[in-house]
């Protein structure tokens, strides 16, 4: 090889660009890159807010679109029960539950008779997870079905729900006051069972409860007469608005019968619009106030009115 002859190396001018030339490449390539993730990333974006906001439409939909259904065969929120004969309660063999024992047990109760100012007006707002509301029933029940018997009063329950908070989110007093008033809507003749059953067997408050199956299983068992029907209504929650409303209505009050009471506890007992304060668990003591309370119906029906009577003018 001669000395004159050169190493076949491109100049360093014409290096440079090309390194320049690549790394434009680079970045051109790495930019459309770029571009191209966040094109994608903003389309998941649009696709996933779309999702979410077709979602919240079709839930916020569907509730409003499901009507609002009121039981019917009420009055004033509660069910009226006249007919004991009709509505035994089931795995008892009389037509009326045993009340619990108490002092005032012993010794006969009286009951108020029907007058010419009608039988008492008795309503029992009851909330199923209520312990007192339990006691109350399983200490009167016997005592109010045999006036309801006689016709010496007319007893209506009102199911309201004051312990929703009280049964670990499963909103116990709700669901149970809305399956009452399914078996009173569908299977009315059952309804006097079915409340004395809730009550008599209660849950423990800060328990889940009983589902919405062992609730349409407890409609069941007291033979409601289309059980298909009444466990669809149940497990639906048909009624689960109506007893939210209703609790409220009575929250507000006046109360059926009355001027100025409100729903203050449950349970809570209004005769001919008056509020009975006594023990829960006396039949006693409430015998004693509904005959009181009777008597001053009575009185105030049979006091005759004054007459006007004619004066003669003065002689002149």
């Amino acid at each position: 090889m001669s000395s004159d002859e050169t190493p076949n190396v491109p100049a360093p001018r014409n290096s440079r660009e090309a390194v320049r030339e690549k790394a434009q490449k680079v970045h051109a390539q790495q930019s459309r890159a770029r571009l191209m993730r966040r094109i994608i990333i903003g389309a998941v974006a649009i696709i996933a807010v779309g999702a979410i906001g077709t979602a919240v439409t079709l839930a916020v939909t569907s509730q409003t679109s499901k009507p609002q259904l009121s039981p019917s065969g009420m009055e004033a929120d509660g069910v009226v029960v006249t007919d004991i004969a009709s509505a035994a309660i089931a795995g008892t063999a009389s037509a009326t539950p045993e009340p619990e024992p108490t002092e005032a047990g012993a010794t006969e109760t009286p009951a108020p008779e029907p007058t010419a100012a009608g039988a008492v007006d008795v309503h029992v707002y009851v909330d199923y997870l209520s312990p007192d509301a339990g006691k109350f029933e399983r200490a009167n029940a016997r005592l109010l079905a045999q006036w309801i018997e006689d016709g010496a009063a007319t007893v209506s329950y009102h199911p309201v729900a004051l312990l929703t908070a009280s049964s670990n989110g499963t909103k116990y007093s709700l669901r149970s006051a809305a399956a009452a008033a399914c078996v009173a809507t569908h299977s009315p003749d059952q309804f006097y069972a079915f409340n004395h059953d809730l009550l008599d067997d209660q849950p423990d408050v800060g328990s889940d409860g009983m589902s919405d199956e062992e609730l349409a299983n407890l409609a069941g068992a007291v033979g409601v007469d289309d059980a298909k029907t009444v466990r669809s209504c149940i497990e639906d929650g048909d009624y689960v608005n109506w007893a939210k409303e209703a609790t409220t209505r009575a929250l507000k009050g006046p109360l059926p019968g009355s001027d100025d009471l409100v729903l203050t506890a449950a349970p809570m007992i209004v005769v001919n619009g008056e509020a009975y304060v006594g023990a829960l668990d006396d039949p006693q003591e409430l015998s004693t106030f509904v005959m009181s309370v009777a008597s001053e119906a009575y009185y105030e029906s049979t006091s005759p009115t004054p007459t006007p009577t004619a004066t003669s003018a003065p002689a002149e």
